[in-house]
């Protein structure tokens, strides 16, 4: 993955952890399939992420659907939260809907992909093997719909996927979760680069044991993406946010301020 110019000549990054809702997992045992978490449940936290590259701007994931907003719902044997909407936390920003440029997502489940018909207006970023599954599920039509039906901007990506074209920000191929997941390298100026796990992995003690959850779409793909991502924190001195992880929020600096 090349940079497209010098790290000299780039725009200062800006990434902000926004809080886009919380799960409540009743039933660990199924995000490990050799029967590791029997009995045992997990609160996960669903974070997105803002990136501003000079005057463009990358919304990393959108979250559970904004009609959660102030309320609880139980799914099985989950309970998922909304505190407050991603528009209303850009808002607190300054930052409009419209000038977000682009929404990536990680892959296309609703805990990701909930809120990115706010940013209809922006250029979607995913997967090519993601977007051939979105296109047959019709559930996905509500946080999807305005790519969905063609009205909205839509780049599907087949290699690793430079955002900015200036090497800053990269979308990683990692599959396995699903067929065309993705996760985020964002290198930052002033500390070490992050890596943006997706659902790469979900919590800390998964990644210290390779587990992989029973529905995620390859075992083989999960344990080489992980793979990946370890050797890319190796190689560069990257630091891991899992995404679900509650322990890893602190990594980043608290909204609304930014790490850059």
């Amino acid at each position: 993955m090349p940079d497209r110019a010098d790290a000299a000549d780039r725009p200062a990054l800006e990434l902000w952890r926004l809080d886009c809702g919380m799960i409540e997992i009743g039933n660990l045992d199924e995000y490990a399939d050799t029967f590791a978490y029997p009995g045992r449940s997990m609160a996960f936290t669903d974070s997105c992420y803002l990136i501003r590259n000079g005057d463009r701007y990358l919304l990393w994931d959108t979250g559970l659907p904004r009609t959660l907003e102030g309320k609880q719902e139980q799914s099985g044997t989950d309970r998922m939260s909304l505190k407050a909407s991603i528009v209303g936390q850009l808002a607190q920003l300054g930052i409009e809907p419209e000038q977000v440029t682009f929404v990536g997502i990680s892959h296309y489940h609703y805990d990701h992909t909930g809120q990115a018909a706010d940013f209809a207006g922006a250029t979607l970023l995913v997967d090519r093997a993601d977007w051939d599954v979105i296109n047959e599920r019709e559930d996905l039509s509500a946080s999807l719909g305005p790519w969905i039906g063609g009205d909205g901007t839509l780049k599907t990506l087949t290699y690793d996927h430079d955002v900015f074209g200036d090497g800053s920000v990269i979308m990683l191929k990692a599959p396995g979760h699903t067929p065309g997941h993705r996760s985020l390298l964002v290198r930052l100026k002033d500390r070490e680069p992050i890596l943006l796990s997706g659902d790469a992995v979900h919590f800390r003690e998964n990644w210290s044991r390779k587990g992989v959850p029973s529905f995620n779409t390859s075992r083989a793909e999960t344990l080489a993406s992980m793979d990946r991502l370890r050797e890319i924190a190796a190689q560069i001195g990257a630091t891991l946010v899992i995404q679900h992880e509650p322990a890893d929020i602190a990594k980043l600096a608290p909204f609304p301020e930014s790490s850059h």
